[in-house]
């Protein structure tokens, strides 16, 4: 048997013993023109079955034949599982003729591999844009909704790109910026007696960013070749999050207007613009999603948020182990504590805040036990917190840096490579400086061989 270069030397007998296998039916065969397909080359002279295989997976041909001598597939722990698997099949083995530990060692390295391809394939479409430019072809002002695509979707694609990326996130932190500052008392506007009437001195600011989140969002929508796509994004739905609330808010405002005018005074009037009072606050508090609105521009933000949807499960786990931890440590302390004179803890859901500000490790000082059996368990609650808050730090920043890393090493790449859209005003000046001072001398007179 001569594999890719390789000289093997294999008994008819005990290929015969196995004639589902490649050699065996090899072996087997009785008419030539079959045993010629099931090689690539035969020399009669010296009754030589060639294989053409890669050389490097010559070793796995080792391991079908030790196979066929021995009975049991022994597994190379150094190739790849997925080629291994590949060349085995094309010689007729079995991984299940493996022993169990091995098998074992190697279908955990399988699966590794395959979370690892899977999630490389997910970190490739974080980063690919939404639709492929091929998509605009054929389609109704394509070339135009092709450009307007590419500058509000991809800032590294020309200088006007990049410049809109920044305006997005300069605004962004404008708006956060005045939704700040109108919760302050001084920046409000007041009545005659001296009450806050809830409207905020920068407004404008205000209207002047929701204008832009509209207008970025709408051109983003008309140029989109895929609305369906569109629709489902991550990012869409955090751009409409970011500028709902203040229309419903103006909506709200003009309804609660309406029906203090209508029916002065009376309470069923009066309960209603106080629901919507309520809702007005829970609007204005939603405009804080906006900051999520610089994981568009922000690859930490992105890898943060593939972090958590890749550990989910550990996660969670977490969350469980909390729960039960509150809940263990609120019954074992209230059981201590509840004969205690003016004790906090008058019930199991009282204690609940102090085992989660325990087991947190925040410890406010609120609510404490007296006994000393209580201070026992709080000292058991707080290293119990310890250990568990200790548990997800290592996987979680591991697996965010890897994350962080690729995201960052792929966007170097599909940026670098063209470097375009790079506004660099500052090397630009220094070579103009540069190119300036060699000329000076050239246009002065040349000196005087005399002197």
């Amino acid at each position: 048997i001569n594999v890719g270069g390789t000289m093997y030397r294999l008994p008819y007998r005990l290929a015969a013993r196995y004639p589902k296998t490649r050699m065996g039916r090899l072996a087997t065969c009785t008419d030539h023109s079959k045993k010629v397909e099931l090689c690539d080359d035969y020399i009669v002279q010296r009754n030589e079955f060639f294989f053409d295989r890669d050389p490097q997976f010559s070793t796995t041909y080792s391991t079908s034949t030790v196979f066929v001598r021995t009975g049991v597939l022994s597994i190379k722990g150094e190739l790849c599982p997925r080629n291994f698997i590949e060349e085995i099949n094309y010689w007729g083995v079995r991984i299940k003729n493996s022993q169990r530990c091995c098998r074992i060692s190697f279908e955990e390295k399988q699966d590794e591999l395959n979370e690892q391809l899977k999630i490389q394939t997910q970190l490739l479409a974080e980063m690919e844009t939404e639709e492929n430019e091929t998509l605009f072809q054929g389609m109704a002002f394509g070339p135009a909704r092709r450009q307007l695509w590419n500058l509000m979707e991809k800032p590294f694609s020309s200088v006007a790109a990049k410049l809109m990326g920044v305006a997005s996130s300069m605004f962004v932190l404008v708006s956060l910026v005045a939704m700040t500052l109108n919760t302050v008392e001084e920046m409000q506007y007041k009545t005659a007696s001296g009450q806050p009437t809830g409207r905020f001195y920068g407004e404008h600011v205000e209207t002047a960013c929701i204008t832009f989140f509209t207008l970025e969002y709408l051109l983003r929508l008309a140029s989109t070749p895929s609305l369906k796509r569109f629709g489902a994004g991550v990012l869409t739905t955090v751009d409409l999050v970011a500028i709902l609330p203040h229309y419903l808010q103006m909506i709200l405002e003009c309804f609660e207007d309406k029906d203090v005018h209508l029916y002065p005074g009376d309470l069923q009037t009066v309960a209603r613009v106080g629901k919507v009072g309520q809702v007005l606050r829970i609007m204005r508090l939603m405009r804080i999603f906006r900051i999520l609105k610089l994981a568009r521009h922000s690859t930490g933000l992105r890898a943060f948020g593939f972090t958590l949807r890749q550990c989910y499960q550990q996660v969670g786990c977490l969350l469980l182990f909390i729960c039960v931890g509150i809940f263990m440590f609120s019954a074992m302390v209230y059981t201590v504590e509840r004969d205690v004179h003016n004790t906090n803890f008058t019930s199991i859901p009282q204690a609940w805040w102090w085992a989660t500000v325990s087991i947190s490790t925040v410890g406010y000082g609120d609510m404490f036990p007296e006994t000393n059996l209580g201070r026992v368990l709080a000292l058991a609650c707080i290293s119990f917190g310890i250990i568990l808050n200790g548990m997800p730090i290592s996987v979680l920043y591991n697996k965010f840096s890897d994350y962080y890393a690729k995201l960052k090493s792929h966007e170097y790449t599909a940026t670098g490579k063209k470097a375009r859209g790079k506004v660099r005003f500052v090397r630009r000046a220094a070579k103009r400086l540069a190119e300036c001072c060699e000329a000076e001398p050239a246009a002065l007179p040349a000196p005087c061989p005399g002197l």
